[in-house]
């Protein structure tokens, strides 16, 4: 399939979990991609790699999605590379979980800058970029943290209600422009946060789950090309479940 040939995406965090899924996957649909990521340049250098393999041009960034003026780098260098932005992908996140009682100021702030906060960043330094050209496609990463809270996640889960929010309100500023904005809201996914969990934690996870299973960043990535793709049209402002039944 080759459905976004030609087309050019921006995805952050986008050298592992579900944003190095989402590179390799919007790389086969024949887009370019630039991605960021914060500190893993070994993984950077591995996945650029990888999408030249399935014939993608690809484009690395290290940045901090809590920095505006480096956001705004990112939207520049790629529209100097690759003359236009089709699809901006904001899946940088973090996690610093703990007790409400016993989380301290800088845990609550990185948090929030860095998922909700770098959300804003880019999306801010791309929106006139797409408002001039009167077409493109933002799919914001938000959680199913974001939509049933889970405990000792008010930090993580406070910032991806705020990207269900963001996105819903900006879908109806830009909807009349051809610029249609969705949240996805994974569930447990197998990436690092999770393979940092013990067996116990696992196994009581796995019991709430329905489908008795962690979902896969393919799954999550595959669930982007879709809504990036011109299937998905008439979706806009949407806070799309990939859970395994989790949320139900």
């Amino acid at each position: 399939m080759r459905g976004l040939k030609n087309k050019t995406a921006i995805i952050t965090g986008g050298s592992r979990g579900i944003g190095r899924a989402c590179c390799l996957a919007f790389a086969r649909e024949g887009a370019n991609i630039a991605f960021t990521y914060n500190k893993s340049r070994q993984e950077a250098e591995k996945i650029k790699e990888e999408i030249l393999s399935l014939g993608a041009e690809p484009l690395s960034f290290q940045a901090d999605v809590k920095d505006y003026t480096q956001c705004r780098k990112v939207i520049e260098d790629t529209l100097a590379k690759f003359g236009k932005i089709d699809i901006l992908i904001n899946n940088a996140g973090i996690t610093k979980d703990r007790a409400l009682f016993m989380m301290t100021l800088e845990e609550w702030k990185e948090v929030i800058d860095t998922n909700l906060g770098g959300t804003f960043n880019m999306t801010r330094a791309a929106i006139t970029t797409l408002m001039k050209q009167k077409e493109g496609c933002i799919i914001n990463m938000s959680s199913v943290s974001g939509l049933i809270g889970l405990s000792k996640q008010s930090n993580y889960s406070a910032s991806k209600a705020g990207i269900i929010g963001f996105s819903k309100a900006l879908a109806k500023e830009v909807a009349p422009l051809n610029i249609r904005v969705n949240a996805v809201c994974p569930g447990f996914i197998e990436t690092d946060m999770t393979a940092a969990l013990n067996e116990n934690m696992k196994k009581q996870i796995l019991e709430l789950i329905p489908e008795k299973r962690l979902g896969r960043p393919e799954e999550v990535a595959e669930l982007c090309v879709f809504l990036a793709s011109g299937k998905a049209a008439y979706i806009a402002g949407e806070a799309i479940k990939i859970d395994g039944g989790l949320a139900i």
